[in-house]
């Protein structure tokens, strides 16, 4: 195997993803304005200048952050994310992650039910929505997130 033919090393984990959510963070700070500086999002990425412009160059070209740049371009300022960015920097849900604090909320309530009664209702809530299983849960959230009904017949 040529060098060519290798993968390429990983640069979302490791690079443009913490870049993505310090800007997110710092996006949502009102004491930032909503537009804080080049300079104010890497010491929050935690990584050096250079990767966090690499990132930033990178998450602009996927369209996941709106920039302010300079007429020879380089970048000033974050001006926004967009909502899938907020939804991979954990700032808005995923029908994944609310599926499982669904099932987490009715485990606890059927834990902590005051009447015997109550508990086994609860139980037996939270060991249908287990049955469900992760798939059909999150489209389940998905429709709820999304502000979907569904009508009656």
């Amino acid at each position: 195997m040529t060098s060519l033919d290798a993968p390429l090393p990983d640069t979302w984990f490791r690079r443009d993803l913490p870049v993505l959510r310090a800007v997110a963070r710092l996006v949502d700070e009102p004491r930032h304005g909503g537009a804080p500086y080049l300079g104010q999002v890497v010491p929050a990425s935690g990584l050096p200048k250079p990767d966090v412009l690499a990132a930033a160059r990178a998450l602009t070209d996927a369209g996941y952050v709106e920039v302010l740049t300079t007429y020879s371009g380089e970048i000033v300022r974050f001006t926004g994310v967009s909502p899938e960015a907020r939804r991979l920097a954990g700032l808005w849900p995923t029908p994944q992650g609310e599926w499982e604090r669904l099932l987490e909320q009715l485990a606890a309530r059927a834990a902590n039910a005051p009447s015997d009664v109550e508990r086994a209702r609860w139980r037996a809530f939270s060991d249908a929505a287990v049955a469900v299983g992760p798939d059909d849960g999150a489209l389940l959230m998905s429709a709820l997130i999304g502000g979907y009904v569904p009508r009656a017949r």
